[in-house]
């Protein structure tokens, strides 16, 4: 049984660490109906790959050293689309030493850029068929943005650069994972005032959120 106190190793790259997505995660934990306690570390890199992670040895180390719930890998945003044959061999070098170390395997499922919205099949298929094959929990993040923006094409969920998440996009991306996690329904305000995300757009992120990971990544 999983305790009150949940320990998180992200690795990964800017789609992790933008607008601190761990430290939202651990934030709306705490403000959870079952309020619990998250401790995050982050390995993180500007572009990596997992292959960069898994060659630079830092994130075996990690595995090695601590006592972890879970370990999220989120690959570079655009090879699993490029090259998902690549992509699932990455996720097949750390899947083993994951479980090893006694912790869970999570897929940090992204979403496609801006200009290529097309692109979303390619990446949920390659994320969720590598997370069926190792029995990974895959966290539906890039399904929620698809259906928060078929819901609200005026959304703004992309950084201006059209890669990157906005304050809402990293919000949502916390908010599913709550969900993913813990099977709890995201609450309150504090995070996403100080994210400066309207209280209406939040709510309808919240509730976008449950309803996608709560279904088993479908809206």
């Amino acid at each position: 049984m999983r305790g009150e106190t949940l320990r998180l190793l992200f690795i990964g790259n800017s789609f992790t660490s933008r607008h601190q997505l761990p430290q939202l995660i651990a934030a709306l934990a705490a403000q959870a109906t079952s309020p619990r306690r998250v401790v995050v570390q982050t390995i993180v890199a500007g572009g990596a790959s997992l292959r960069r992670h898994w060659n630079g040895g830092i994130a075996q180390q990690a595995l090695a050293a601590g006592r972890w719930d879970d370990v999220v890998l989120q690959e570079q945003s655009t090879l699993p689309i490029k090259n998902p044959q690549r992509y699932h061999e990455n996720v097949r070098l750390f899947a083993p030493e994951i479980a090893r170390n006694g912790a869970r395997c999570v897929l940090y499922l992204t979403w496609a850029r801006r200009d290529v919205p097309y692109a979303h099949a390619q990446l949920t298929a390659a994320v969720e068929s590598i997370g069926a094959e190792v029995g990974a929990l895959v966290v539906p993040v890039g399904r929620a943005w698809q259906a928060a923006l078929q819901q609200n094409p005026e959304m703004t969920l992309h950084a201006d650069d059209g890669s990157h998440p906005s304050a809402a996009g990293s919000y949502l991306a916390a908010c599913t994972f709550l969900v993913a996690l813990f099977g709890e329904r995201p609450v309150g305000q504090s995070v996403s005032d100080r994210l400066g995300i309207e209280p209406e757009v939040a709510a309808r992120l919240r509730a976008i959120a449950w309803a996608t990971a709560s279904s088993g990544g479908h809206a």
